[in-house]
């Protein structure tokens, strides 16, 4: 154990040192790469513009378990606020610290190891195992994960386990799995008006005050009552613009863009189509353009929670709520080609913040729980 827990604690400590701030990858796939190699994986970096992806797969037989991950990170923030240089991983108060070390180097680090361990204790595992990971999660996200899994999907390549490694827990590892994620289906609305000298309003008309109506019937809207997996449909507005910054005309258009985060009780076509319904009740001159970034998705409580369950619980005592909270996250593109996708890492309290942080007791129980996954599903 003590010998995982280092090489577990060494491996996130080289990730976190190399500066991969999206949608950069500084050579951490390589070093991946190198050490699953050794292992008999077919390593296959995926390059696409400036987004690096590794799919590393060990076997061709069914069924086969995935890990997946990135190496990119968000930008810092404010160097001068870091207690310590976020690139140089550095212990103190019983945490690591580093941009990364929650988000989600040591999941990758804790993947690696996990995986180390278990092929020298079951050479000949019954499934297959492979890892995929990008430097395209932070980013805009449409070079990284989405184009690997069209890849697979291009060579009938399927996979029947996946585990996500992204940072799910909200107080102490162990307590929460994710088993889906609502999707975003985002708006840009431009409703016109005529521009005119505020002081003669009858010559103009002004689309601030000719919108505002149907804004507040939006975000009255009930969308739908949610179900026993998601929560009730919501839209929120997150940007309005107008006028030209002079205080004596009034504007020629209104730019208003929103989202939906939204579950299964409710369709991307169907909130469109009521949107649509509401601004033409309230005879806008519009044009709006839609943009799906995800669809929502969710696994059933099979074989694979239960499995992930059962190891959290024998690691860490703790009993995990199966939960779809939170926002996007690749788990989205995965579920194109496989049944069961779960997503479970760290404590999320520090991600994307300045000094971002992970319990160092934390890091050799979430080694074991990906290790006695492996175990539950693969060992022979």
């Amino acid at each position: 154990m003590a010998a995982e827990a280092a090489a577990t604690l060494g491996l996130t400590r080289e990730l976190i040192a190399r500066r991969s701030i999206t949608p950069k990858d500084e050579g951490c796939q390589t070093l991946l790469g190198e050490r699953l190699a050794r292992l008999g994986f077919k390593v296959e970096p995926v390059r696409r513009g400036d987004v690096t992806n590794l799919w590393a797969r060990r076997g061709a037989a069914a069924p086969l378990l995935c890990f997946v991950g990135h190496t990119d990170v968000v930008p810092t923030g404010p160097l001068d606020q870091w207690h310590s240089d976020p690139f140089v991983p550095t212990e103190r108060d019983g945490k690591l610290f580093g941009r990364g070390a929650a988000d989600m180097k040591t999941s990758i680090a804790a993947f690696v190891v996990a995986i180390e361990d278990f092929l020298a204790k079951h050479a000949s595992p019954k499934g297959s195992i492979a890892l995929l990971i990008t430097s395209d999660e932070e980013g805009p996200a449409v070079d990284g994960t989405v184009k690997v899994v069209e890849l697979l999907k291009s060579r009938s390549e399927r996979i029947d386990y996946c585990v996500v490694g992204e940072p799910t827990c909200v107080a102490k590892l162990g307590d929460t799995i994710k088993n889906g994620r609502r999707g975003s289906l985002s708006g840009v609305l431009r409703v016109k008006g005529v521009q005119a000298h505020i002081a003669y309003p009858h010559l103009g008309k002004n689309p601030v005050h000719k919108v505002a109506p149907a804004i507040a019937e939006l975000a009255a809207t009930e969308w739908d009552k949610g179900n026993e997996s998601f929560p009730p449909t919501t839209w929120q507005i997150s940007n309005i613009h107008a006028g030209t910054g002079a205080d004596n005309v009034t504007p020629n258009d209104v730019d208003i863009k929103f989202n939906f985060r939204f579950g299964t009780a409710s369709t991307a076509d169907s909130l469109k189509q009521r949107v649509q319904a509401v601004l033409d009740r309230h005879k806008l001159e519009y044009k709006l353009d839609w943009t799906l970034g995800a669809a929502p998705y969710l696994t059933p409580r099979g074989k694979l929670v239960e499995a992930l369950s059962a190891s959290i619980r024998e690691v860490t005592g703790a009993a995990p709520e199966v939960s779809t909270t939170g926002g996007t996250s690749d788990g989205r593109f995965i579920a194109d080609i496989c049944k069961e996708v779960v997503e479970f890492g760290p404590v999320n309290a520090s991600i994307h913040k300045l000094n971002e942080h992970i319990d160092l007791a934390a890091i050799e129980p979430l080694r074991e729980i990906y290790q006695r996954v492996l175990v539950r599903l693969l060992a022979p």
